[in-house]
């Protein structure tokens, strides 16, 4: 007899659910209708979330309850070292774009005005210098070509974002190619970069794919992924069949990572990429790097520091970012950006993303100009700041996005720049391949 099954349909799908009901229920667990009480997201993994009056016992047979133990005994693992929780007041919570949206929505429209002029010329004084840098090197060949394990998945748009990445890295100097040499030549190489770069840690690695392609391009010995997420280990079953090659998985949120306590990095050159990096893991990630840093802030979280030679970082998902992460907060309030209006622009930039509007966009140069449809909004008080904003063209609203994206990455380099680093910003593909494509790039100065 066939076992019944969930009945919630799903429409993309065309079918109900495959899963098992839940106990006296029609529904599984994803799909019983909640119950009306208080949910809050559990303190043990915020992936999923819990009735208040159930908290206590939840709390004591939660299934990541081991993990997070087993997690708070290594010696890498330091609570919130990677925060900047030293720049912000204490008890500061996260702000959703839902409060974003909400305090938009309460800005007179001369004050939403206002901060539009202000974005745009704070773009036009410091993001002129943004480049193309579409790199399709030669060493990725085996892999745009797709002679590689079948088993492996391969999309083109992420192969060429990959490409591009580890190609920036390369034009750069940080990473050499072995395309075309002989094997005696390769190892001699080899040889002559043991005291040069020797490792690479990505961050927010996911499955790892672009490590995946750059340790079967670019011959990298000792790779570090780093990730909070538990995925399916495709490319690790595959790195580690390389005989040559070390990888190590952290299963760790960035946030709580002091790289010093990594034993197996300790004095060791390394590069660090991360594809796609979202919201605040990017600025989390940068003060992972900076060892200076992380000495100031957490002395007890010791350890002997490996040595940064630069990094590669593909950012998004803007709207996510949070004041108390950013990493340039200096910065912004140089340009007069407060950390309200900072909170604005965070959720401005979801609308470079929100349609198929990249490429008219960027091939108009991200110049904003409100229609008068905009204007007479900006006379009608009644209408309020949502009425301005549902007249605006999704091309205008598209093009404020991108602005206020490059804007928060400036900072982000600027930072770099401050630190020792030799830092840019640049578009590693176009817009039709992703339009979360602008990779930022550094370098130590020797």
């Amino acid at each position: 007899m066939e076992q019944p099954r969930c009945k919630f349909w799903l429409p993309k799908k065309k079918r109900f659910c495959a899963v098992l009901p839940f106990k006296d229920s029609p529904f599984c667990g994803n799909h019983m209708v909640r119950s009306d009480g208080q949910w809050i997201p559990c303190p043990i993994d915020q992936s999923h979330s819990v009735l208040t009056e159930n908290l206590e016992s939840h709390v004591k047979r939660c299934p990541f309850m081991k993990q997070a133990r087993t997690l708070s005994l290594q010696p890498y693992y330091c609570k919130g070292i990677n925060a900047g929780k030293e720049e912000v007041e204490e008890g500061e919570d996260d702000v959703s774009s839902e409060m974003k949206r909400h305090a938009v929505y309460r800005m007179s429209i001369a004050e939403f005005y206002k901060l539009i002029e202000k974005v745009q010329h704070v773009h036009a004084s410091i993001c002129d210098d943004i480049r193309e840098s579409y790199k399709m090197p030669e060493a990725c060949n085996m892999w745009i070509n797709r002679e590689i394990d079948s088993k492996m998945p391969f999309q083109e748009k992420h192969v060429v974002q990959q490409a591009s990445i580890l190609g920036n890295l390369e034009d750069s100097g940080l990473l050499k190619s072995f395309h075309g040499k002989k094997k005696d030549q390769r190892e001699r190489t080899e040889q002559d970069d043991s005291q040069h770069v020797s490792a690479v840690v990505e961050f927010g690695a996911g499955r790892g794919y672009l490590t995946q392609m750059l340790a079967d391009c670019y011959g990298i010995r000792k790779v570090f992924l780093v990730e909070r997420k538990s995925y399916k280990l495709k490319a690790d079953r595959s790195l580690r069949q390389k005989e040559s090659l070390s990888l190590e998985r952290l299963r760790i949120d960035i946030e709580d990572l002091n790289l010093k306590a990594v034993e197996s990095l300790h004095g060791v050159y390394y590069l660090a990429i991360g594809k796609h990096l979202c919201g605040p893991a990017t600025d989390l990630t940068l003060r992972c790097c900076v060892p200076e840093r992380v000495s100031k802030i957490a002395p007890e979280c010791g350890g002997e520091k490996p040595y940064l030679e630069g990094f590669a970082i593909a950012t998004c998902c803007h709207h996510l970012c949070q004041w108390k992460h950013y990493i340039n907060k200096e910065f912004m309030l140089g340009l007069g950006i407060s950390k309200e209006e900072f909170h604005a622009i965070t959720w401005f930039t979801s609308w470079a993303v929100d349609g198929d509007h990249g490429a008219e966009v960027s091939d108009s140069g991200l110049h904003l100009q409100l229609s008068e449809k905009d204007e007479e909004y900006a006379t009608d008080a009644a209408a309020g700041v949502e009425g301005v904003v549902r007249s605006m063209q999704a091309v205008e609203r598209a093009a404020l996005g991108f602005m206020c994206k490059q804007i928060i990455d400036k900072g982000r380099m600027a930072w770099g720049s401050r630190n020792g680093l030799e830092a840019r910003l640049v578009k590693y593909v176009a817009p039709t391949i992703s339009p979360e494509n602008h990779l930022l790039m550094a370098k130590r100065i020797i």
